[in-house]
């Protein structure tokens, strides 16, 4: 298998793809897998946390004190195009806490279930909102991103949590031949929560396939949180997020590389939506499918 180098990982990015590495077999198992919160929805194959932030941090709190690696994912709509297609990605989601993301996935929950999700617990916001209620110092390494942009969020986080202490482990394009070596750097700083910036599918694939209790108590697959946090990626001003339209401001900043996620991908999750609807409409009669219980 080839490995990537920044110059060709960026290609990739622009190209619409994810860097490969070749992952250790054998760990994606049920070990570290979170028994889910009160309530969960089916969105795409995949069940979904729906549950109030301060909830899910007490939850992971706990996780920080155990011995086994919870992971954690985040589910917006295009995840859930991917999650359609992607048999080895749906199974790494089923074992991670995954967590609601963006306005796409409430229409998806309203569609099939006639609400929205409890709270959007998108990564951008919720991670920093989950490091700022640890009172705690804890031991946080980033992983991935473009070289650099690690180094870049780390400095941020500092600002946001300083609490903590932050560690730029490798950037995203390590490959098959560095694999082995961010592996021990994680094991070895004795890491209580380790960040993940590689995209989707790779990551949450990563997190599941790759990382154990050796590595840390709890692994976040965070997509661009890095980039938010280095500066690179402009966040939308506070009133278009209120709006839920983030998603048309990052069209509108990266037309290029976004436009088949957006323009291409929104209709097309939402019509797989509909057709989960009118599947449940027709295997379980006219009456709208409750919350399932966990």
């Amino acid at each position: 298998m080839s490995v990537d180098t920044p110059e060709t990982g960026a290609r990739r990015r622009q190209a619409g793809q994810t860097a490969s590495i070749a992952l250790p077999q054998g760990r994606a198992t049920l070990d570290g897998a979170v028994s889910p919160l009160t309530q969960r929805r089916r969105i795409a194959g995949v069940d979904v946390i729906d549950a109030k932030g301060g909830d899910v941090v007490q939850r992971l709190r706990s996780a920080l004190a155990g011995t086994k690696l919870t992971r954690v994912a985040f589910l917006n709509a295009h995840c859930a195009n991917i999650a359609r297609r992607d048999r080895a990605y749906r199974e790494a989601m089923a074992q991670c806490l995954v967590l609601p993301d963006g306005v796409g996935v409430d229409i998806g929950a309203k569609i099939l279930y006639g609400a929205p999700f409890s709270e959007n617990l998108n990564g951008t916001d919720f991670l920093p909102r989950f490091l700022m209620a640890l009172r705690t110092g804890r031991r946080v390494a980033l992983v991935g991103g473009r070289p650099g942009i690690a180094d870049r969020a780390v400095l941020s986080l500092a600002a946001i949590a300083p609490q903590h202490h932050y560690e730029a482990v490798s950037d995203g394009f390590f490959g098959e031949a560095g694999l082995p070596d961010v592996l021990s750097r994680l094991e070895e700083g004795r890491f209580d929560i380790v960040l993940v910036a590689m995209g989707v599918p790779l990551q949450e694939r990563f997190i599941v396939e790759a990382l154990d209790h050796r590595h840390g108590q709890v692994a976040f697959a965070v997509g661009a949180l890095f980039d938010f946090l280095a500066g690179e990626v402009v966040r939308a001003p506070r009133a278009v997020r209120r709006l839920r339209l983030e998603w048309v401001w990052r069209l509108g900043l990266e037309p290029g590389r976004l436009w088949r996620r957006y323009i291409l991908g929104n209709p097309l999750f939402i019509a797989g939506m509909l057709k989960d609807r009118l599947m449940r409409i027709f295997q379980a009669g006219p009456a709208a499918p409750r919350n399932e219980r966990g």
